[in-house]
């Protein structure tokens, strides 16, 4: 009898366990974001919000915790318990390369937080002054070329995706350029369009105004394909650097630990939302890829990206300060 009573006492707590994750969610989500309101991990986040909360019948707010170039959101749901109910809209930065650049983190998101899902994947453009003598990404490489130390490019920080794009170009190109970092996009795009800084590599959404306004023009775009909404600029594998692939991409992640039930929940339901067409449209209509995915998937994705951030910083010495 006792051993009965032992049998049906696991059982038990297996079944309430099972319950629990298939009840998920019972109280508020919260999905942190470092960085403040506004940035395209802000967008990516408030767009899943939304439908998470008609979706699951609770709410899911947006917790925007900026500083010190996301370690500060994102150290906070790396250490968050690991039940589903705070999760990190976590991008290319801090996922993947903070961690090759900073010392001393705190946390190690690479083995402390884990991908649910992948939302989206936005393009990057390389942009030039409008009055600028150079018009594709050739006539850059070979004007930057002929003045080694002279041509300049702006980034909104060390390790951003900016900033490594406009490596990743003068590695490949084996140019001699000067980066200056700025604390927002606002002065940077005023010296660009003054034409104090030679080139800098935009997210899309931030470039179409100033491309479509004629303040500043497109040499090229980071992605393999070329974008909808600029058939007519190339792309920079085009431009004889084949494989050049940097975008800025964001996804959702919990940490290590969090039931497989509540994570394949989220994965199923954050798809299903992205597929929806006001979504689709909406995201489309920045150039944002929506790929659907599984946590596995976008685990080997992150891992692939760990792997080619990792040689490009090696290679090309990236600090900190640069």
């Amino acid at each position: 009898m006792k051993k009965i009573a032992a049998v049906l006492s696991l059982l038990m707590g297996a079944t309430s366990i099972f319950a629990a994750d298939t009840d998920y969610p019972t109280k508020p989500i919260s999905i942190v974001v470092a960085y403040a309101p506004g940035g395209q991990g802000d967008v990516f986040a408030r767009l899943v919000s939304e439908k998470l909360s008609t979706v699951y019948k609770q709410a899911v707010v947006v917790d925007n915790k900026p500083g010190v170039s996301g370690t500060v959101g994102t150290r906070v749901a790396a250490k968050s318990k690991n039940d589903g109910y705070t999760l990190l809209l976590g991008q290319t930065g801090e996922i993947t390369v903070n961690r090759l650049l900073i010392k001393d983190m705190g946390y190690d998101p690479m083995k402390e937080l884990v991908p649910v899902v992948l939302i989206g994947n936005a393009p990057l453009v390389m942009l030039a002054p409008a009055d600028a003598p150079y018009n594709t990404v050739n006539e850059f490489i070979q004007m930057a070329r002929a003045k080694p130390g002279e041509f300049s490019y702006g980034s909104v920080g060390a390790g951003t995706p900016g900033h490594l794009s406009a490596v990743a170009l003068g590695l490949g190109a084996k140019l001699n350029m000067v980066h200056v970092p700025y604390k927002g996009v606002g002065p940077l795009l005023s010296d660009l369009m003054a034409g104090r800084l030679q080139a800098f590599f935009s997210s899309a959404s931030a470039a179409m105004p100033q491309i479509k306004g004629g303040k500043l023009k497109a040499l090229g775009v980071t992605t393999p394909q070329r974008m909808t909404s600029l058939p007519q600029v190339p792309t920079i594998a085009e431009a004889g650097l084949p494989g050049f692939s940097y975008t800025l991409w964001g996804g959702l992640f919990a940490p290590a630990g969090t039931p497989t039930q509540v994570i394949e929940s989220l994965n199923r339901e954050v798809n299903a939302a992205l597929a929806q067409p006001d979504i689709r449209t909406r995201l489309e209509a920045d150039n944002v890829a929506v790929p659907k995915n599984t946590p596995a998937e976008f685990a080997d994705y992150v891992k692939a990206e760990s792997l080619k951030f990792e040689k490009l910083i090696k290679e090309a010495n990236v600090k900190v300060d640069q």
